[in-house]
């Protein structure tokens, strides 16, 4: 079997506190490997605050991405958008490292966490977390949309598939997440005492907002 690709992550704080979250994915179907006990609390549930496109029955009890989301977000729902950290990520190829506020540390791992949850709409996102970048620039972002994209029409295309070379799906795609996204954001809120997660998932949304503008 092959290893599983592992994304380590660790914020370290000025009073000499450090938090670690080791993330590992199915190789084959990205999937979020994760421990059979994780917690499942209240607001984890489907129906609380739940997203306005989630296409999810009453026969699935929990929010997928809730589900990933939660220890993370439990870890951090006393700490503000502010805080100083440094983040470091440690993967098989390279490790990386920033200064950065605790917000834009969590929107970078975050977003690992909600598109490998088995979210519907989530899903359409997978793809990019293979060769995920940490703390990637609006630029970055963009660039790593679209010719992720791109390749994927010309695979459709050599098995005889309508290509979409004009990128008409690929907005629609990101105008979905964005409803995902701002229902986390109302869901984390309601969950959470303090502001850094729920602006890390805006920091993702703004990024998320920005691809459709340049296609």
């Amino acid at each position: 079997m092959p290893d599983p690709i592992r994304f380590a992550y660790a914020f370290l704080f000025p009073d000499g506190t450090k938090k670690e979250f080791d993330v590992r994915l199915d190789p084959d179907t990205l999937g979020l490997l994760a421990p059979t006990d994780a917690p499942k609390p209240a607001w984890t549930r489907l129906h609380y605050h739940q997203c306005e496109n989630c296409p999810l029955g009453d026969e699935v009890e929990h929010c997928p991405v809730a589900v990933n989301l939660a220890t993370l977000v439990e870890t951090f729902k006393d700490a503000v958008s502010f805080e100083s950290t440094t983040v470091r990520v440690q993967t098989a190829e390279r490790a990386y490292e920033k200064d950065t506020s605790l917000q834009k540390g969590l929107s970078s791992i975050i977003g690992i966490y909600m598109v490998t949850s088995n979210c519907p709409v989530m899903d359409a996102l997978r793809p990019n977390v293979r060769f995920h970048l940490p703390f990637a620039s609006m630029d970055e972002t963009i660039y790593r949309a679209v010719s992720m994209y791109l390749m994927a029409q010309y695979f459709l295309m050599r098995k005889g598939r309508p290509p979409d070379w004009e990128l008409k799906h690929l907005g629609e795609t990101y105008q979905a997440v964005a409803k995902v996204n701002q229902g986390m954001s109302d869901r984390i809120r309601h969950a959470t005492a303090e502001d850094a997660n729920v602006n890390a998932v805006i920091i993702l949304s703004t990024q998320g907002c920005m691809v459709p503008t340049y296609v």
